[in-house]
Order: C-alpha cells, then structure tokens, then sequence
C-alpha cells in the first residue's frame, strides 16, 4: 500500500510538472528559471533537515557523489528541458522522450551494477522505442525545419543525465546514505552550481513577479522537486530503478493530456497508436525484466 501510495504521487506530481515550465521559461530564461526553482528547493531542505535533527554527516568522497547527483539530477538535466519547452516543443512531447529513461535505466544498471536484462526486456525497449518513433513521425519534418530537432536531442541527453542520476542516488541508498540527506545536499550543490554559472553568464539576473510565475515556482520547488524526487527516489531504492520504472509509463500520459488542454496538442491516430506502443513495450520489459536490486527498506 506504501509502495502504491508512492507511484501515485509521483505520477500525479510529474505529470503537471512538465506544463508548469513551459510558463516558467515565458517570463525567464531557462537557467534563471532552474536556478531558482532548485535554490528553493534546496533551502526548504535544509530547513527541514535541521529543523528535525536528521542531519546525517558524510566523508569528502560522499560528498563528492552527492555534487554528481545535484548535477545530474538537479541541475542541467532541467537546463535542457527548460530550454525544450522555451523552444517550442510541446510539453506533453517533452515527458515522452523522457520516459525513454526506463530503457536507460536498465542500460545504467547492466554498466554500473553488472545487473544484465534478459533478451525480452531488450525486445520490450525496442518496441518502446518504435511507439516513440510513431508518435515523431508525423512532425519530424517540422521539427528539423523549424529547428526543434536539436530540442529533441537536448532532451534525450537530459534524460540520460537523469538516468545517471538515478544510478548514483541507487548507490548511495546501498551505502545506507539516506535519500531524504542525498537530496539534501544534491539539491545544494545542484543551486550552488547553477548560481555561480548564472553569475557568470547571465547578462541579467532578475525574478518575475507575476502570480503565475511565483506560484509556477513554488509549486515545482515544493511538490516537483523536494517531493516528487523523494516518493519516486524513495521507491527507486524500495523496489529497484526496474520496477520504480513503473510511473514513467504513466505520468507521459497525464502530461501529454494536459498539452492537448493547454497547449493545443493534436491526437492524430498514428499519435494514438504511437502511445499505445510505447505503454505495451514498457509494460512487456518491466514484466520480463530480470533485475535483482533488492535494496534494504529505508522508507
């Protein structure tokens, strides 16, 4: 029931996020935007940590780990979906590629952790990668023409920086590192870098005002990123990256929803079977998948 609360939550969380940005990088650029969302994020942390005592303390090579999660994870992975969405690339479209992350996972943990997938969950992967490429297909020559092609691209590599990132937490959560104190200081260290590459690149540093801003802010400070990456970074090391995997199939839909509300994005028939082939293969590879991350429980 736990676990099930847990894939709720996030699915519910990251599904909304993706159309939030979209408005964030209206009224700012996409690293003014992540820079403050995650220096938010990063204080109420801490906060919170010292608030309740629950401050752990970590040798130097931890803390090494925990500024190539902030990296990762926390940091230019959503400077280049930020900077996808400033483009012009619809949202929902955006957290489809994303979902490739489930093929990167199982990819992650044959490389990192010598956990290799039966040849059926490589199959599943494939067929995923065929709905993807369905649900592509009929704007490809848009893209390329408009130049959001190189969108596309910046989002797969910020889904891979996001799949090292979920290999790294993974370590660190058998290193009994608690997730609640990996965020902690891989949200810092994710701010402290964005504030000092801000500070030398950005020709104007300011902050919008406007209520959907502020509230845009707010809620991908509090509930995106300090909750969001702790149910699903919490369920990660409860059930395995596999099968965590779950809410990735999922939450692509809700968000592909709410950019057909919002954003005006049109369900053709090859979108729909497109999406269709994605879940299928998704569902097929982490059923077959042959994983054997059984992590302690560290609620």
């Amino acid at each position: 029931m736990y676990n099930l609360s847990l894939y709720g939550v996030t699915i519910i969380i990251w599904g909304s996020t993706w159309i939030i940005t979209k408005y964030q990088v209206e009224e700012s650029s996409a690293l003014l935007a992540v820079m403050f969302r995650y220096i938010l994020a990063a204080v109420i942390l801490q906060l919170t940590v010292n608030l309740f005592r629950s401050k752990e303390y970590h040798s130097r090579k931890s803390h090494l780990l925990f500024f190539l999660l902030g990296s990762s994870l926390f940091c230019w992975n959503y400077v280049f979906f930020y900077n996808a969405a400033g483009s012009g690339l619809k949202t929902g479209l955006i957290a489809v590629i994303f979902s490739t992350i489930i093929s990167m996972n199982i990819l992650n943990n044959a490389i990192f952790f010598k956990e290799y997938p039966r040849l059926s969950t490589v199959t599943g992967a494939l067929i995923g990668l065929i709905g993807i490429s369905l649900v592509f297909s009929e704007d490809i020559m848009e893209f390329i023409e408009t130049g959001l092609f190189g969108s596309i691209i910046f989002c797969l590599l910020g889904t891979y920086l996001a799949s090292i990132g979920n290999m790294l937490s993974k370590f660190l959560q058998q290193k009994d590192i608690s997730v609640v104190s990996a965020n902690n200081w891989g949200m810092t260290y994710g701010a402290l870098t964005l504030i000092i590459v801000t500070i030398l690149y950005e020709q104007k540093i300011y902050i919008p005002t406007s209520y959907s801003f502020l509230s845009g802010l707010i809620f991908l400070s509090v509930f995106g990123s300090v909750i969001g990456f702790w149910t699903y970074l919490t369920l990660l090391g409860r059930v395995g990256a596999d099968r965590a995997a779950y809410a990735m199939i999922v939450f692509p839909i809700w968000a592909l929803i709410l950019s057909w509300i919002f954003e005006g994005f049109e369900w053709t028939p090859i979108k729909i079977i497109g999406v269709m082939i994605i879940i299928m293969g998704n569902l097929f590879m982490l059923k077959k998948s042959n994983l054997t991350f059984k992590p302690k429980n560290y609620g």
